[in-house]
């Protein structure tokens, strides 16, 4: 039975898939995993693979609950989805992130940072 944080993380992650649809993007992957951690969602925009970093919280801080180490992550793992899905070296390529918040009990997108994320 997951926990209370699993399902906000769960519904967090459809909501923001929906969003984008909404907004043209096409849902390539879920959950995608490799041996260095997970990316929420990968999509596509237009010619651009966007790696979407989703943050769930029922404070105001998810954005905020990024840390250094997390966004060195999430740029590694984009690196690994490139090379395992042998996308050439040109792909062109931006990690997202969209924030949630829970307001009146109920879970919303409070942001998406475009390109929120990139090699420092």
């Amino acid at each position: 039975m997951p926990t209370p944080k699993r399902r906000l993380g769960d519904t967090g992650e459809q909501l923001a898939a929906a969003y984008l649809v909404q907004r043209g993007y096409t849902i390539i992957a879920r959950n995608w995993r490799c041996r260095n951690g997970e990316i929420d969602l990968v999509a596509r925009d237009g010619d651009q693979i966007v790696f979407v970093e989703v943050r769930a919280r029922r404070d105001q801080y998810a954005l905020e609950s990024i840390t250094a180490r997390k966004r060195q992550r999430l740029i590694t793992l984009a690196y690994h989805y490139l090379i395992a899905h042998d996308c050439p070296p040109t792909t062109d390529w931006r990690i997202d992130v969209i924030a949630l918040t829970v307001v009146a009990g109920r879970l919303v997108i409070s942001d998406h940072i475009i390109a929120a994320i990139g090699e420092e």
